[in-house]
């Protein structure tokens, strides 16, 4: 039986929104910002994503982009 991945999950406030649904996103607790793109479920429903939105961020675990996979 395989076991379901653990997904590193963090909160964050949208910063700046740049072209092809990417965002800058500063997460909660860190000083820094992370290069973040819209996951697949948000562009089918158009869910859309402004800047100042509250938003759950999946950190891949080699340190490239981030995903957004919820708007709060």
């Amino acid at each position: 039986m395989v076991s379901p991945e653990v997904k590193n999950t963090m909160n964050g406030v949208v910063v700046e929104a740049l072209p092809n649904t990417l965002f800058k996103v500063k997460l909660d607790g860190q000083e820094n910002e992370m290069l973040t793109y819209l996951s697949g479920k948000m562009r089918l429903h158009r869910i859309r994503v402004l800047v100042g939105d509250k938003v759950i961020v999946e950190i891949e675990p080699y340190g490239g982009k981030g995903r957004i996979v919820k708007r709060i």
